[in-house]
């Protein structure tokens, strides 16, 4: 009882989360709300140096338009799906101000097939997306069909198998690490997935961590990014 309880108190700073993302504006590191991770370039952009200047490039559920913008930065053509008008209106004032003219954001319900023609990009982006979807075998059918035939697809999924969130399976409690969430996957999992809609893994990387102190940590992120990178 008492480890649950403890583990109870713990899970609940995760809603320190969200006071982060209004300092990372309040203290100038960000002209919009965003999550202090975003601002740290391995954890937010570890993409980049598998893309080309000649490359065209679709990131899926781009959101803000944080990895689309670094994205347009490098290749010679983006675009960026996303359903929320507002986070789109975030990412358009940074396309103006940034004055990028290789980039486009398109208003996209991820749950319906794609209306893009096909083999026609190089490499495609769904990072942090495919476990908030319901659809997920028709979005990487549709992945593989605007593919071009020698491209590749950049994906990151979260882990259910941490080491933190068996200790919540263990307590009977919510282990994943978003309410919103379909399905977390294993190692094993997402290669069947991605493998059902014809695609092969070629390389895996661990990306960030997981840990029940991640409140604190992302509140620290908001303060100062210098810390937050001391503890990631």
């Amino acid at each position: 009882m008492v480890k649950k309880c403890f583990i109870k108190l713990v899970l609940s700073s995760k809603k320190l989360s969200s006071i982060s993302l209004h300092l990372v504006k309040l203290t100038g590191k960000s002209n919009e709300k965003i999550h202090p991770k975003h601002l740290i370039p391995k954890n937010a952009a570890w993409f980049l140096e598998f893309l080309k200047d000649n490359d065209v490039v679709l990131d899926i559920g781009c959101g803000n338009g944080q990895n689309t913008l670094k994205a347009a930065a490098k290749c010679c053509q983006v675009t960026g799906l996303e359903i929320d008008r507002r986070q789109l209106q975030i990412a358009q004032k940074e396309k103006r101000r940034k004055k990028l003219t290789n980039l486009k954001f398109i208003k996209t319900d991820l749950e319906k097939k794609l209306k893009i023609k096909s083999n026609y990009y190089t490499k495609v982006l769904i990072l942090d997306v495919l476990e908030h979807l319901h659809k997920r075998k028709q979005i990487l059918d549709e992945i593989n069909r605007v593919l071009k035939k020698d491209g590749y697809l950049f994906v990151s999924v979260p882990n259910k198998n941490t080491s933190w969130k068996k200790t919540l399976k263990k307590a009977d409690l919510p282990f994943y690490s978003d309410s919103d969430h379909k399905i977390e996957y294993n190692k094993k999992e997402i290669f069947k997935e991605l493998n059902k809609s014809g695609f092969e893994v070629v390389k895996l990387m661990p990306i960030i961590y997981d840990t029940p102190w991640v409140g604190f940590i992302d509140i620290i992120g908001g303060l100062s990014l210098t810390l937050y990178k001391q503890q990631k």
